[in-house]
């Protein structure tokens, strides 16, 4: 007979509780995808379509938003977005980062000693998306070719396949933030308290709307304590829309309504709004 002390007891009770909770987590990881950010978190956002959840922090939202707004506002393909995003999960994880590889910066990775930009510059995530697409768009036969080749093609890696693990991640990102799937990005903040504090807040947001897409008709309604933005049609509508989700945590958006649908930062989520307005996008602070 084996006898077993009480603080073996103990010992062998915490190993069975973390063997489960890590068995949990290992099937939400295999359920939801093999990249580690695919798990939830309190604040954070959510990237959804009809079967597929991307998970990101944050940061990683408001840089995949300009990176996509960028592209809007420069009118390339639908592709070039995607293969942006992938480019920039794989090479910083969406962040943009000081450093890396000898003289590497910012969320491309991309080098001031191969004729990128000055480091400063680099550290843009506006110039950058730009320098990026400029890139891309030169490759003879980019939009027929996969992913990772497209990519390989303007970074040079020595991992030339590396960038096609997140071609599925990134098109699911892509679609949301080019408006192709509604109600499609979920950010939860911390803090949100919906008291807006500064008014001048407004005209940031704003601009940085007009900064990120080059050309966008936002204007601050200080009356309204909101940001109204015109939408055309139903695609740019949501756009912007996941544009002003996706970059709450910098500007402190407390909500976002459009076509009968309102965000809340506290919640997190998307849900039916007493206003049905499909021309235009209200965002709150």
């Amino acid at each position: 007979m084996v006898c077993v002390t009480r603080a073996a007891r103990g010992t062998l009770v915490g190993l069975v509780v973390v063997a489960v909770l890590g068995g949990i987590a290992l099937y939400f990881v295999a359920k939801n995808g093999s990249h580690p950010f695919h798990l939830p978190r309190s604040a954070g956002c959510t990237v959804s379509n009809a079967d597929t959840n991307v998970g990101l922090d944050l940061t990683q939202m408001s840089n995949a938003a300009t990176i996509t707004a960028v592209g809007i506002g420069r009118k390339v393909p639908d592709r070039a977005v995607v293969v942006a995003l992938a480019t920039a999960l794989q090479e910083s994880k969406l962040e943009n980062l000081d450093g890396g590889d000898r003289d590497s910066v910012g969320l491309f990775q991309q080098r001031p000693s191969q004729g990128w930009g000055t480091p400063e510059q680099i550290a843009d995530p506006r110039y950058a998306a730009k320098k990026f697409y400029t890139a891309l768009l030169k490759v003879k036969g980019w939009q027929k070719m996969r992913v990772t080749e497209a990519a390989q093609k303007v970074q040079r890696s020595a991992y030339p396949e590396a960038y096609q693990k997140w071609a599925d991640e990134a098109e699911v990102i892509a679609n949301a933030l080019l408006g192709k799937d509604p109600a499609a990005v979920r950010c939860t903040l911390p803090d949100a308290d919906g008291e807006v504090t500064d008014l001048g807040a407004l005209s940031e947001v704003a601009e940085a709307m007009k900064l990120d897409y080059g050309s966008v008709s936002a204007t601050a309604d200080t009356g309204a304590k909101a940001v109204l933005v015109s939408a055309t049609d139903a695609t740019k509508g949501w756009a912007y829309a996941h544009w002003l989700v996706a970059r709450a945590a910098d500007h402190g958006v407390a909500s976002v309504t459009f076509a009968g649908r309102v965000w809340t930062a506290d919640s997190g989520e998307w849900k039916p709004a007493a206003v049905n307005d499909a021309s235009r996008v209200i965002a709150a602070l």
